[in-house]
């Protein structure tokens, strides 16, 4: 029986039997006495059923805290005043490797690594005096000697008076979070090809030299590397080997250089070398000469063997620029002044060349005429979907059919057009080609391909993208579900939070959002968890590495689980291969593209390749 029922059943037969002593009372027939006595009784088992029920109840909250205790999966640990031992829980023996009766009675220093500093400690203890409570991370150690990081809380009890009266701390081991953020980290601040520093480890390290430079009057050496051919190398013998010959590069540039000189790739086949506490323009001499050098020496690339010749570009802080973005705009000045001299050689900037200006004047005026002249085309790349086989969608990549020069592809033509702001008209032709042809796709009856868009910083930042969307998709009666707009990393970056602002109205609208090249940038995980995304893409290097480079597929595998934890398509390009293809399906990768699918085609030839299919 429940104690609240027994409880209310006491209670209604002490009524009972004082209702029936009552008129045996009133008719004479019982003594005051012997009334008054019962009604004590009646009093005192009433005190003794409600301290037995309260009893009852203590019990079960005592055994309830126990249980938690002793199941929570957290490590938990109480102390006296004194600082001792009293108890701990299994997670705790399981965490630390001591068992109950090894810890209890003594201090908890027992758990100490030494690797947390007095100080921490003292900023513990201080903040548990005055606020009765403190979280944070420190290293402990095991009973085997393994270190190790732990997030730890700790909460004050005190008595009915206020002294304290227990310490209760629950903690955790953080290794493995620990280890997700080294990754993350390593992949915000690394070209994940080479291993070399990004571009935006660069920045930051280049403003800091220039920093420490301007404080003790010394010099700072920008090295601007491109690789003489890199292209003709890429597009005859493929992306693998392109990518060994960049490999073999970045490696000799770190055994040539100092350590505390810094190398970076940018992309491509872009380099940087960062020389600092330069004294003379000699010093970037003999380096520059070095270089030319070693990188000028056959490379082994499986059954292949090549020469590739680099031209660089030099500009010293603050001679060729006070600044980051001048030192860097005017080493690459001379890098293609460099080219123009008949590359396999080194320039200092000088203020006078005017030939890599010259240059991209002809272009930008070459590009103004193909807007007008319609010489540009877009070409599809399918998107195939990794369990069925079929195209899910296909991605939009515009080519210049130059009247002299052929099919140019967009790395030939984009940057200038980025720099001159003709990325602007160009993109929003891209868009409206690409809608018009997702309506033909759908008339001719492919009902299930989407389109996806590359969107610039440009397009990003002129505030017209949501108008034009709304234009294209009213005029070519589309759903705004069909269509995918991609952002690169480091657009979304650049202004997170209008990017933020803006990636809300597109999913608002309807239209999809998919993160381009993640892992080449620094996306802030906090921004990357706010961005109204629907789909991620491993960049083509995280592909690469897999069956041939182990750190490789972990960090790959660390992506792929980033964007399941985020509810977000994942979306490989690059793929090459078919255990490239297998080693992401397993994974759970749901999107792939690459040539082990298809190269990028004309309109009618993906026509037929979706159909082809099955889509």
């Amino acid at each position: 029986m429940k104690r609240k029922t027994l409880f209310t059943l006491w209670v209604w037969c002490a009524f009972f039997l004082l209702a029936c002593m009552l008129p045996l009372y009133w008719l004479g027939w019982l003594p005051l006495f012997a009334v008054l006595l019962l009604c004590l009784g009646i009093v005192s088992l009433t005190v003794f059923a409600l301290q037995w029920q309260v009893s009852e109840w203590l019990k079960e909250r005592v055994g309830l805290l126990h249980q938690v205790f002793e199941h929570s999966g957290e490590a938990v640990m109480i102390t006296d005043p004194g600082n001792r031992i009293l108890d701990v829980n299994p997670a705790f023996s399981e965490l630390t490797g001591y068992a109950r009766n090894d810890v209890l009675g003594k201090n908890p220093r027992l758990l100490s690594s030494g690797r947390t500093s007095r100080a921490e400690y003292e900023a513990m203890w201080a903040a548990l005096q005055s606020t009765g409570r403190w979280q944070g991370e420190i290293w402990d150690r095991r009973k085997d000697g393994a270190v190790y990081p732990k997030l730890l809380a700790i909460s004050v009890v005190y008595d009915e008076v206020g002294a304290v009266q227990y310490h209760i701390a629950n903690f955790k081991d953080i290794s493995a979070e620990k280890a997700t953020q080294a990754k993350l980290e390593y992949i915000a601040h690394h070209d994940m090809l080479t291993g070399l520093n990004n571009r935006f480890s660069l920045d930051d390290r280049l403003d800091h030299a220039l920093a420490v430079a301007r404080r003790e009057t010394h010099h700072v050496a920008l090295l601007f590397i491109d690789l003489d051919r890199f292209k003709v190398i890429n597009e005859t013998l493929g992306h693998p080997v392109g990518d060994e010959l960049l490999i073999q590069v970045s490696q000799r540039l770190r055994r040539t250089v100092r350590e505390s000189d810094l190398v970076a790739r940018l992309g491509g086949d872009e380099f940087v070398v960062m020389l600092t506490g330069v004294g003379y323009a000699n010093t970037a001499a003999q380096v520059a000469e070095k270089l030319l050098k070693v990188l000028g020496e056959a490379y082994v690339l499986g059954e292949h063997t090549l020469y590739a010749t680099p031209s660089i570009g030099v500009a010293i802080f603050p001679n060729d620029g006070p600044d980051r973005e001048t030192l860097m705009k005017n080493a690459e000045a001379a890098m293609y002044h460099a080219k123009a001299e008949g590359r396999n050689g080194f320039q200092f900037f000088d203020s006078r060349m005017n030939s890599v200006v010259v240059e991209r004047l002809e272009i930008e005026h070459a590009l103004r005429q193909a807007l007008g002249a319609d010489e540009f085309v877009l070409h599809y790349q399918p998107v195939i979907d990794a369990e069925s086989g079929a195209v899910a969608s296909v991605e939009a990549l515009i080519r210049w059919q130059h009247p002299a020069r052929g099919l140019l592809p967009p790395g030939m033509f984009i940057g200038v057009a980025e720099e001159t702001g003709l990325i602007e008209p160009i993109g929003a032709w891209v868009m409206a080609e690409a809608c018009r042809q997702l309506a033909e796709f759908r008339r001719q009856g492919l009902q299930d391909v989407n389109m996806a868009i590359n969107i610039s910083a440009v397009q990003i930042r002129s505030g017209e993208l949501l108008a034009r969307a709304e234009a294209l998709i009213e005029r070519f009666e589309l759903d705004p579900s069909w269509l995918i707009f991609e952002i690169t990393e480091s657009v979304a970056m650049a202004q997170p939070d209008e990017t933020v602002r803006i990636l809300d109205q597109l999913r608002a609208m309807g239209i999809q959002v998919a993160l381009d090249d993640f892992g080449t940038g620094y996306s802030s995980l906090a921004y990357l968890r706010m961005f109204a995304l629907d789909k991620l893409k491993l960049d083509r290097s995280f592909v690469t590495d897999i069956g041939q480079n182990a750190d490789g597929e972990v960090i790959c595998d660390a992506t792929i689980g980033l964007g399941h934890a985020l509810n977000l398509e994942l979306v490989a390009e690059g793929v090459e291969t078919e255990s490239q293809f297998d080693y992401l399906k397993l994974r759970g990768c749901q999107l792939v593209q690459g040539y082990y699918f298809s190269r990028p085609l004309p309109a009618d030839e993906v026509i037929a390749f979706i159909r082809q299919r099955g889509a």
